[in-house]
């Protein structure tokens, strides 16, 4: 069996400029689908597959992000002193154990491929998981722990990837695909970042989920910038498909794109409607804003 990942990388520097005047205070990631901030449930989904140590690649403004993953004591102070003990297990159960939470500065905005880059001296020389959390996928088991499952049986790399109509997959990173493993994993062929329709080898994009290997981090400290003048972390996966194994998996699940309005707004009515203690109340109510 190959070496399991135990630490997650999350970049969350970027500004947020799409949900201004909102993200001039407050961080993106910081944004409350229902009622958690976006950032927590890639947290739980992490956390899910057994990672055990949480790596957040930040920039300035973002410490709202440490704070949340910290004891505030004022207010468990207050909520002790009101006896509201369901409100004190929520709050110690959505927070790292201490010491398994580190933050890194992102200095620059040069992309993706930069970000994970900084988290190199935390990572190691291990495998690690990657998560985008812009990238909200709701499924009844989480994305990354059925990635584990494709990685215990085939080792390497691993990439979650979804279908998109052939008109959108000049927004995103399309895998080439070759050998088929099984249903759902197929080996992968070659990559490219936001192709042009008829140039993309697929309509196969990377949803924002990946397990990488820690070569992963040589590649990126020569990459040259590539789309949008960024370092892309699709270039630096390209020019290692040559030598490690890369697996591309048809993850069960909706993905949401929260870094966009729409998509955000989607990802609210979808976990409200998929939670017991809302749906019976809210369903009524968006059907009657709906009939409007």
């Amino acid at each position: 069996m190959p070496q399991m990942p135990r630490k997650a990388v999350f970049p969350v520097a970027g500004l947020g400029t799409r949900f201004l005047p909102a993200t001039k205070a407050v961080p993106k990631e910081m944004l409350t689908v229902v009622d958690k901030p976006v950032i927590q449930y890639a947290v739980e989904e992490a956390a899910e597959a057994g990672i055990e140590h949480f790596i957040f690649v930040t920039g300035r403004g973002k410490g709202a992000i440490e704070d949340h993953f910290d004891i505030a004591y004022e207010l468990e102070a207050t909520l002790k002193a009101r006896g509201k003990t369901a409100e004190i297990a929520q709050l110690e159960a959505s927070r790292p154990a201490a010491g398994t939470a580190s933050f890194v500065r992102q200095q620059e905005p040069l992309g993706l491929g930069h970000a994970v880059w900084c988290a190199r001296d935390i990572v190691g020389n291990e495998p690690f998981v990657l998560a985008l959390p812009d990238m909200l996928i709701l499924s009844p088991r989480g994305c990354f722990a059925q990635m584990m499952d494709v990685y215990r049986a085939h080792g390497g790399n691993v990439i979650a990837v979804e279908e998109v109509p052939h008109e959108h997959v000049h927004r995103y990173g399309v895998v080439a695909l070759e050998q088929k493993l099984d249903e759902r994993t197929h080996r992968i062929a070659g990559m490219v970042e936001k192709p042009k329709r008829e140039e993309a080898p697929s309509n196969l994009i990377i949803s924002g989920r990946y397990i990488l290997q820690p070569e992963i981090f040589a590649r990126l400290e020569t990459q040259k910038p590539g789309a949008g003048g960024e370092i892309q972390l699709t270039d630096a996966m390209i020019a290692l498909v040559a030598e490690q194994a890369f697996h591309a998996y048809r993850f069960e699940g909706t993905t949401y794109d929260c870094g966009d309005k729409i998509g955000f707004l989607a990802a609210n009515v979808a976990l409200a409607l998929s939670r017991p203690d809302i749906e019976p109340a809210f369903r009524p109510l968006l059907e009657r804003l709906i009939g409007r």
